[in-house]
């Protein structure tokens, strides 16, 4: 087995894990639920949420990936007591990471494409409607969207196969560096519009009672709670082991409480200042702010195209889109090669070459989903909507239930030697008192999420 690597540098960490958090829900989901449920209150209510639900969960992650030094095929394992049977997740965790890419590298490559199609000018003088006949007809080509999720493979597999320092650390380190720059100059161009001032007050400007009531007058603070709750837990990809193996690469030099800080600080920037960027620019052409996909290649296209330079800033975003999609695309890869090495004893090479042909295989079914078996559904999904739903309502809150249990329980790790892992080194400590909360509290607060997940995809609507 290869001699494990290190980051050579604690920016490397922060911005990696960050990376791996900062994802497409940042910039399509956020501003939509932001929008939906009272703007500036709402995202008040989303992190205080963040603070309560994510970090906690995220410093245990961090915590047994240190500890033990692996991934998630051998961590539990690692630490967990004699004869019992944590590390059974390991599998569902590692089948969390492909399902994850399923879909995710096909949404990367339509995000690569609309970057090379906004820059040739293939969207100049289309209508509303012709717009969305442009997504439409990418969505009715299996080859186009095929090959654009090669590239995306390929980019991503070949920078995991120069290694976590040559390749990981260093390709991330600038893609996040100038997806942080896209999105301040695209920000700051959207505050500039004219017309963007309402906009920015509703985004920045709280109101609770937005927060509780919608439009038509109906109470909606429990529905707010919930997506509150929902966005911050989802955002920091917690539950498959994609932040415990970047834990696995660090030193004990630092308490892991301020490190969860600091990724979770990053990844909410980056989708507040989302925010700074659609709401604004939405409000200065008089369009709402749509729901998933329909925002992001529908929506903002349409401004763009109705922008002044429109060429040059539709660019420019779809160019931080990729950005965001290929950072979270490495370090997923990382994850998945990193657990092949650590089971089965693969070199690096070996395990890039093997994932890169089954990451291809098994993202061709989303693929075909949107053309070819676009008549395959399953309880209402389409083949994008099982993979999603399979990775966001099941394995992430049931994996991060289970590393909290863990971290708690004195059949799993136990509190103590957590804790003992989590506050080793200099700076901000895991609080001791928390301990009922997170081992009783929390716990019900996750499982309460797995199960309106549930309601909301199969309840009475």
């Amino acid at each position: 087995m290869e001699k494990r690597e290190t980051f050579s540098s604690r920016l490397g960490f922060v911005l990696i894990s960050a990376g791996c958090a900062i994802g497409l829900g940042n910039v399509w989901r956020f501003p939509y639920i932001t929008g939906k449920y009272g703007g500036a209150a709402f995202v008040l209510l989303y992190l205080l949420f963040l603070v309560i639900l994510g970090l906690p969960v995220m410093v245990m992650e961090l915590a047994v990936g240190r500890a033990s030094q692996r991934s998630i095929a051998l961590s539990f394992q690692r630490l967990e007591p004699k004869g019992s049977k944590w590390h059974w997740y390991s599998y569902m965790g590692f089948a969390g990471n492909y399902l994850l890419m399923m879909f995710y590298t096909v949404i990367a490559g339509w995000l690569l494409y609309y970057f090379v199609e906004i820059l040739r000018g293939s969207f100049a003088g289309l209508d509303a409607e012709g717009v969305a006949g442009k997504f439409g007809d990418l969505l009715s080509r299996p080859g186009t969207m095929t090959a654009y999720m090669v590239v995306v493979v390929c980019i991503g597999m070949l920078v995991c196969a120069q290694g976590l320092r040559n390749g990981v650390e260093r390709v991330n380190k600038v893609m996040m560096l100038c997806l942080l720059a896209l999105m301040v100059v695209l920000a700051v161009n959207s505050v500039l519009l004219e017309g963007a001032g309402e906009g920015l007050r509703f985004y920045l400007q709280p109101n609770f009672h937005n927060l509780t009531y919608d439009a038509g007058g109906n109470w909606i603070l429990g529905e707010a709670v919930f997506a509150a709750m929902g966005q911050a837990f989802f955002t920091l990809s917690l539950g498959i082991g994609a932040i415990a193996i970047f834990g696995s690469y660090i030193g004990k030099e630092h308490r892991l409480a301020g490190e969860a800080l600091r990724i979770g600080v990053l990844d909410t920037c980056v989708a507040f200042v989302a925010g700074l960027i659609i709401f604004p620019a939405c409000s200065a052409f008089g369009v709402s702010t749509g729901e998933g996909p329909a925002l992001v290649f529908v929506t903002l296209p349409n401004i763009f195209n109705a922008m002044p330079m429109g060429r040059l800033w539709g660019g420019m975003f779809f160019l931080f889109l990729s950005f965001a999609a290929l950072s979270t695309v490495i370090a997923v890869f990382e994850n998945i090669i990193s657990f092949t090495m650590d089971r089965w004893g693969f070199s690096r090479k070996k395990a890039v070459l093997v994932n890169f042909l089954g990451v291809l295989v098994l993202s061709m079914p989303c693929v075909l989903g949107s053309n070819l078996w676009s008549g395959f559904t399953v309880l209402g999904m389409d083949v994008s909507g099982i993979e999603d739903f399979l990775v966001s309502q099941n394995i992430l809150p049931l994996g991060s239930l289970l590393y909290l249990l863990f971290c708690t329980s004195r059949r799993g790790w136990g509190w103590d030697h957590f804790l003992a892992e989590a506050n080793q080194g200099d700076g901000l400590a895991f609080p001791k008192g928390v301990r009922v909360y997170v081992s009783y509290v929390l716990p019900l607060i996750v499982l309460f999420i797995f199960v309106m997940g549930y309601w909301n995809q199969f309840g009475p609507k």
